[in-house]
């Protein structure tokens, strides 16, 4: 039987950040206030697009940037 996690480590923009597991892209944004927000994720090196938050898990060890996106004149 594989046991799941209840605590998971990621790198979130180069700093480690320690989150309760299982957790999605939808809900670690969801965590840092950025829900429905305009943001770009790159999860280990591959863009995450916005249909795919909720059905993609992060994984221990996760390497994530999350750059939120700006207008301005």
């Amino acid at each position: 039987m594989e046991m799941t996690p209840t605590a998971i480590t990621i790198v979130l923009n180069g700093s480690p950040h320690y989150l309760a597991a299982p957790l999605t892209v939808a809900a670690l944004l969801d965590s840092l206030g950025l829900a429905g927000k305009p943001v770009v994720v790159e999860l280990n090196e591959a863009v995450v697009f916005p249909r795919d938050y909720p059905n993609t898990p992060v994984p221990d060890a996760a390497r994530l940037e999350v750059v939120t996106l700006a207008a301005g004149g």
